[in-house]
């Protein structure tokens, strides 16, 4: 079987590799796609074709995708969380840097001098005083998400001889396993704002955490506090950290998301969104919804999901029936009855259920007809069935 990719951004070729040509086409213009592959492309005004399976954003964040949308359509959502969480950490540790140690205003400051060398070695004797900073070691970082890319930062900055207090209520065993057992756990938001000297947001972008930055919040927080933000625009409300700013109350603020309200305000430095924009994060994040998108439209395998449940089984038996549908009652039932008035065996079965939505990996001893799938996929709530 062949099946067609088509991709709406640049994806590394060390991802699409991955898929042989001999059973993928990859393609910049379909109508009818299999998976789409995408980074940043905003697909909410979309039109979903009949065809379509999966969607492989290479990256965390799937802002950018409808999902729910994607969900009635029976289409599984993968993306690539921790693949680009070292691009981060390095962007976020040298942002620490740059704001405590004045790096952009001296740089900007070095770079306008005129005169002779001898005048121009004056003028930085006397102005350097002016881009006096303070130092990382004994200063309190908060982590605030502490997925991948926050426990990676948490972690470096102790290394850096930092203290460091961390929240996230729902943080992943394997990710506490890999925290720093010194990082301070704080009981809630307001800990890490009262007690920072920085603090760093790793967290998605939704209505619990849209402007979670405020005027409010800022009161909260120590004077001359530095807030990083390379998670989601809109997590920090521009207009109350540029007031805090004006205060005193913000010492400085860095981001991914240049406006023109913060490319005007001193003490803010305002990046490109560069968070994943290295080679390496690039690569790592194409090579992993490839391998997962394969895996899915292969095997019916489901990894990092961000609408299904996660679900993996070896193959066994002739065939494999794979059934998305609404997590309502009976599904199974109706499923079971159907395979055994054809007389089919059930080898292997794997169920379960995200939300709205449940999933079924099947492995059965026989074919399967076009009579018995047209049977199952005509089954009230089941969005989408596959026979491989």
């Amino acid at each position: 079987m062949s099946y067609n990719i088509l991709t709406l951004n640049n994806i590394s070729e060390k991802g699409l590799r991955l898929l042989p040509s001999s059973e993928y086409s990859i393609v910049e213009q379909s109508n009818h796609p299999d998976a789409i592959l995408l980074r940043s492309y905003t697909m909410h005004k979309y039109a979903i074709s009949d065809s379509l399976k999966a969607v492989g954003r290479a990256g965390a964040g799937v802002n950018n995708i409808p999902l729910d949308k994607m969900s009635n359509a029976g289409v599984v959502v993968f993306n690539a969380p921790g693949a680009n969480s070292n691009a981060v950490k390095e962007l976020v540790i040298a942002s620490m840097l740059m704001a405590c140690r004045n790096l952009p205003a001296g740089e900007h400051f070095a770079k306008n001098l005129q005169g002779s060398d001898e005048e121009i070695h004056k003028q930085v004797e006397s102005g350097k005083k002016n881009f006096a900073g303070f130092e990382l070691p004994n200063r309190t970082l908060g982590v605030v998400g502490l997925g991948a890319i926050g426990v990676k930062i948490a972690n470096a900055a102790k290394s850096l001889g930092m203290n460091v207090i961390g929240f996230d209520p729902l943080i992943s065993i394997e990710n506490a396993w890999g925290l720093n057992a010194e990082v301070e756990k704080a009981k809630d938001l307001d800990q890490v704002l009262s007690e920072s000297d920085f603090i760093t947001f790793h967290v998605p972008l939704v209505e619990a955490t849209k402007d979670i930055i405020n005027e409010e919040s800022l009161l909260k927080m120590k004077d001359n506090v530095i807030i990083l933000n390379f998670s989601r625009n809109g997590i920090v409300n521009d207009e109350a950290v540029c007031k805090g700013i004006e205060e005193g109350k913000v010492y400085s603020y860095v981001c991914d998301f240049p406006s023109n309200l913060l490319n005007s305000q001193k003490g803010v430095i305002a990046l490109p969104h560069l968070g994943a924009s290295t080679r390496e994060a690039e690569e790592n994040c194409a090579i992993m919804v490839a391998e997962q998108v394969k895996d899915y439209l292969e095997n019916g395998n489901i990894k990092n999901s961000v609408n299904l449940p996660n679900i993996e089984a070896p193959r066994k038996g002739v065939a494999r029936i794979t059934i998305l549908n609404k997590n309502v009652p009976d599904i199974l039932g109706q499923v079971s009855h159907i395979l055994g008035n054809a007389n089919v065996n059930i080898n292997q079965m794997t169920n379960d259920s995200r939300g709205e939505l449940a999933y079924t990996l099947l492995d059965v001893d026989s074919t399967i007809s076009q009579d018995i799938e047209m049977a199952l996929a005509g089954i009230e709530g089941v969005l989408r069935l596959r026979v491989l």
